[in-house]
């Protein structure tokens, strides 16, 4: 049984597939004309392992679901969890957040258990991550110093 307090130590790749059902907040229509009906973002994701940015999607304009498919990668020393989170990226000023995922690293260890690879669900609330985890040249991913893919497709459901 792993423990909370586990922590990866290894090379990490992360691809951000597509968000669907992204909708505005009520704080980003505060300055909006066009309060009725429904709004489109120009959202982007950022990802962030223990609040340290490694990576930002582009942004893609006027959708409220939108496709990336972009891949970052980065080396984890002592990583405790990943966050995504989407924010609308504003002419003027602060860009808005939307809508934000954690998953934490020992969560993720533990659904692979002893096998190299995992695919699957992993929810959030009202929000889902479809994960795969996979090791580098079939090592365990519990390994030391593993190389995780995680693919994530982001769904900020309704």
């Amino acid at each position: 049984m792993m423990s909370n307090s586990m922590k990866f130590n290894g090379y990490m790749k992360v691809r951000i597939g597509e968000a669907v059902g992204l909708q505005p907040t009520r704080w980003s229509l505060r300055h909006s004309l066009f309060k009725k009906g429904h709004q489109l973002l120009d959202p982007y994701i950022t990802v962030s392992v223990d609040q340290v940015r490694v990576g930002q999607t582009s942004t893609k304009q006027k959708t409220s679901k939108p496709t990336y498919n972009e891949e970052f990668c980065a080396p984890v020393t002592d990583g405790k969890q990943l966050e995504l989170a989407v924010f609308h990226d504003t002419p003027i000023g602060y860009d808005d957040f939307v809508a934000n995922c954690t998953v934490h690293f020992h969560e993720l260890l533990h659904i692979t258990g002893s096998a190299d690879s995992f695919e699957g669900w992993v929810s959030r609330g009202e929000r889902v991550l479809g994960v795969v985890v996979s090791s580098r040249e079939g090592a365990p991913v519990l390994a030391h110093n593993v190389l995780i893919c995680l693919c994530i497709l982001c769904l900020f459901l309704q």
